[in-house]
């Protein structure tokens, strides 16, 4: 029995020993640097990369460099374009993988000699720079120039412009897609002069205007809308007869050439008896006129069934007297002869 407690207090040392030595071989053990330029040449003003990596443990501190136009070989400087943020790469346990990034430039040319990059390593009472192993540089070229062929403090004037020969080829595609589109719209036009005539009609009468709709077409809008305000219902008596008074002036204007606009009621009365209408239309109008005149200027206040009459007198006076289509007069002559 007291030798399985000793073998058990035994074992459980040699795991705490294990443990502590682990735990101080890792704190000791320092980061790992590395770092690569990518490409290793370039021509001026192309950029390039500097990638540094880092593979630390979870609890050590880590300042990476900044560079600040480090000077070249040729007199020339580098430029720091993209300071990119440190990444965290990997992980594995307590251990990480971390990646920096600098994308710079130059606009001189040279070698330019970077050396070993270095980050600043802190861990509990270490401060120290690290290394990378390997060194760093950048070839910076330039376009060469021909010195064979003359004087290169000479100044020479442009070559003149050189006029070259006609070529079929150069302008053959363009004409045959114009002659196919040319043979496309003739066929295009042609199949609508077949359908207009087919129709009555000509392919001039696509570019008339459109005719303006006839006077009885407008009245009778007219006076729907007027309908629809609802004027004489909100005391707006002198607006009402205003409106249907301006609706038959502006039909007489329209269906029977009267100036109906610039005249006064009696001489609309005279106008109108040189023009062949209904006897009950010719006195419904005359009544709504008078009407119209009493309210606008004497200041009258007709009733609603008054109101609704004289709507109703201007309604059926268009509709009366608007011009007969020629299916109408033949459905009237039917209906005479039966």
């Amino acid at each position: 029995m007291i030798s399985k407690v000793r073998h058990t207090i035994f074992l459980l040392a040699l795991v705490l020993l294990y443990g502590s030595v682990t735990t101080a071989s890792a704190q000791s053990r320092a980061p790992r640097v590395t770092a690569r330029i990518t490409p290793d040449s370039i021509m001026i003003g192309d950029r390039f990369t500097i990638t540094i990596e880092v593979e630390k443990d979870l609890v050590q501190s880590l300042a990476f460099p900044h560079f600040e136009r480090p000077e070249g070989e040729g007199g020339g400087s580098l430029e720091c374009i993209e300071d990119a943020p440190a990444d965290t790469v990997k992980r594995e346990g307590r251990s990480l993988l971390l990646r920096k990034r600098y994308v710079m430039t130059a606009f001189d040319e040279g070698i330019y000699s970077l050396g070993r990059p270095q980050v600043l390593y802190a861990d509990k009472n270490i401060v120290d720079t690290l290394y990378a192993p390997d060194s760093l540089r950048i070839v910076v070229n330039t376009f060469q120039i021909d010195s064979l062929s003359g004087n290169l403090n000479e100044i020479r004037d442009l070559k003149p412009q050189k006029t070259l020969r006609f070529r079929f080829g150069e302008v053959s595609g363009y004409l045959g897609y114009s002659f196919l589109a040319a043979i496309i719209i003739v066929l295009c036009v042609f199949a609508l002069i077949r359908y207009l005539a087919k129709r009555g009609r000509k392919i001039s009468d696509l570019f008339r205007p459109t005719p303006p709709p006839p006077p009885h077409i407008v009245a009778i809008e007219a006076l729907e809308a007027l309908l629809h305000q609802k004027l004489w219902q909100n005391n707006k008596h002198k607006q009402y007869y205003s409106a249907l008074s301006d609706i038959l002036r502006t039909y007489l204007d329209g269906r029977f050439d009267i100036g109906a606009m610039e005249m006064t009621t009696d001489e609309i009365v005279d106008a109108i008896r040189d023009v062949e209408l209904p006897q009950k239309s010719a006195m419904d109008l005359i009544a709504v006129l008078r009407d119209a005149d009493l309210v606008k200027f004497a200041k009258a206040m007709p009733e609603a069934a008054e109101n609704e009459a004289a709507y109703n007198k201007a309604y059926y006076f268009v509709e009366e007297t608007k011009p007969v289509e020629e299916s109408d007069e033949q459905d009237k002559e039917k209906e005479a002869e039966v």
